[in-house]
């Protein structure tokens, strides 16, 4: 019997969207190459963008005039480089393999050499222009300053010299003097084309610290490791959901898992679409809130995995299918949840159609 062909239909609706303000993405990008002063500003686009999707927003941050992008591992780059000149992506991560040194050496891309044994991994593959990492006292990636003399080291082709700040979102921190000491001395070194230290909280610590190239990333997509940035970075993320019932309760009804929330006096309330699934965790339940129109809608009761119930009492308009906008303003967002501003941007899922 002959398959037949299946019924073209419309794909279904999402129930949960990203919106991305891209004005407010270029702004951003804008501000903080400003704030670099002589320094030209890069962007982060690990995560894919934060989770905002990566081929969309190196794009956008491309236009804006940003020609330096880094990432973590090698898949992320490989998947931008249609979009952009693969000798403005940088892998932090550098070549864990000969395999990743030789897909370099093929596109372009710059590998962040993080210890002896990368740079003779890269060496061995024919080398070439790369990045030096230099670990100066987060004790994570990077050469420590007492093996910058290994041979290894010294034979590589060095464009930009990074480090990566441990506190800079505490501008009192003494931990940040003490790494541009040593960075300093870093720079000293190592013959290098171009250096770079901050990410998006360590470009408001002082122009000592932008040397030739900063790499802000959270402060991109909205967020404020410190409130020396919030006069200059907007919001960029605005999750929304959808409604899926409305409904009244009465008086001493109890709502969701446990029945942590019980009803004061006869409720709207409605279900929202959206979960720890999705990103939106437990640590919301009884803190979050949807808005609409201004109006805050909180959430009553846990958050389970891909529903959320909210108190209607505030717009009886609501109904079935109405869009709701999740609040996640990322810095009152941190402080409501208890979550990093970086968690709540990257645990969005994959169900929000971005």
């Amino acid at each position: 019997m002959p398959l037949t062909e299946p019924q073209q239909t419309e794909r279904p609706r999402a129930a949960l969207r990203l919106r991305i303000d891209e004005a407010a993405l270029a702004a951003n990008w804008r501000a903080l190459d400003r704030l670099s002063g002589a320094a030209r500003a890069g962007a982060a686009v690990k995560a894919d963008g934060y989770g905002l999707g990566a081929r969309r927003v190196v794009p956008l941050l491309h236009a804006a005039g940003c020609r330096d992008f880094f990432v973590a591992h090698w898949r992320e780059a490989a998947a931008l480089v249609d979009l952009v000149d693969p000798a403005g992506i940088a892998v932090l991560h550098g070549p864990l393999t000969p395999d990743d040194a030789a897909f370099a050496r093929a596109t372009g891309i710059r590998p962040v050499i993080n210890s002896p044994a990368q740079a003779r991994r890269w060496l061995e593959a024919g080398g070439g222009l790369c990045d030096l990492m230099v670990d100066t006292g987060i004790n994570r990636l990077g050469v420590p300053l007492p093996e910058l003399a290994d041979p290894a080291i010294t034979g590589l082709s060095i464009d930009v010299l990074h480090s990566h700040l441990a506190s800079a979102e505490d501008r009192a921190n003494p931990m940040n003097s003490r790494q541009l000491s040593r960075w300093q001395d870093a720079r000293r070194i190592v013959p290098h084309a171009r250096g770079s230290l901050s990410n998006s909280a360590g470009i408001v610590l002082g122009e000592a610290y932008h040397g030739d190239l900063t790499r802000p990333g959270l402060a991109l997509y909205g967020g404020m490791p410190n409130d020396a940035l919030a006069p200059h970075v907007v919001q960029v993320a605005h999750p929304e959901a959808a409604l899926i019932q409305v409904r009244q309760i009465a008086a001493g009804e109890a709502i969701g898992y446990n029945s942590t929330f019980s009803a004061p006096a006869a409720m709207r309330i409605g279900t929202v679409a959206l979960g720890y699934a999705d990103g939106y965790l437990r640590a919301w339940s009884g803190r979050g809130a949807m808005l609409s129109r201004g109006r805050r809608l909180p959430v009553l009761g846990r958050v389970s995995m891909d529903m959320t119930v909210i108190d209607l009492s505030l717009a009886p308009e609501l109904a079935e299918g109405d869009w709701l906008e999740v609040a996640y303003a990322l810095a009152d967002a941190a402080r409501v949840s208890g979550l990093s501003q970086y968690e709540l941007l990257t645990s969005l899922g994959s169900r929000f159609k971005r």
